[in-house]
């Protein structure tokens, strides 16, 4: 058990994936964490920044072009799997049982987030933890049209990887001593990532309550 919860920890943990599994494990976790429902709770966001500040420093041996094209296409490949996923698994994903990884609220949320922005939930959402992960299967449930799927899908991916791997890789050429901070950094970056769904939760709960007022008044 103990291990499991090792193996758990070094998953969720930028700095582990890359010193441990370098750069294969980096394109499996950033494709895992965009198409695989499981794939929740990997740390997307601060692993390509990180990921950028690592190949600045030298750490991480890729060429910056490499590294980011190779991301990209990994990106672009999970939202697929997920369309895929989606598609195949239809209305029955609603009713699907619980459990460690698979929570139903995460697809309901993936719903009203795509109700609002429509397709560029595709692109808006690769910057939201869980949005991105399952606005993909939710767009396969709805059967989008592939061709819009698909070009909300490269944009989404260009974006994502590009903002964050080259700020990442920038600070590093300006600031090379960051590699001896990464536990700050790191730190830093799980708090800005955590902020839009602190937030989300607020409104939805502030939403429910007033729901649930006026409900009682009735």
């Amino acid at each position: 058990m103990e291990s499991f919860w090792e193996h758990l920890h070094n998953l969720t943990d930028a700095d582990s994936i890359i010193s441990t599994g370098g750069f294969y494990l980096l394109l499996i976790v950033v494709y895992a964490e965009t198409g695989l429902f499981f794939g929740f709770f990997l740390p997307g966001d601060y692993l390509l920044f990180l990921a950028g500040l690592l190949c600045a420093t030298g750490i991480l041996d890729v060429p910056v072009y490499v590294l980011i094209g190779s991301l990209i296409v990994a990106g672009i490949l999970g939202n697929y799997t997920g369309y895929w996923f989606g598609y195949r698994t239809g209305p029955l994903l609603f009713s699907k049982n619980e459990s460690l990884f698979f929570k139903k609220r995460y697809v309901t949320m993936a719903e009203a987030f795509y109700g609002k922005y429509g397709g560029m939930a595709l692109v808006l959402g690769r910057f939201f933890p869980i949005i991105r992960t399952f606005a993909p299967i939710f767009a396969g449930v709805v059967k989008v049209d592939i061709k819009k799927f698909t070009i909300y899908n490269i944009i989404g991916s260009v974006a994502w990887v590009s903002i964050l791997t080259l700020t990442g890789f920038f600070l590093g050429l300006k600031y090379p001593n960051l590699k001896y901070y990464l536990q700050y950094v790191i730190l830093g970056l799980i708090v800005v990532t955590s902020i839009p769904l602190i937030i989300a939760f607020v409104k939805r709960k502030s939403f429910g309550n007033a729901g649930d007022d006026k409900t009682n008044k009735e």
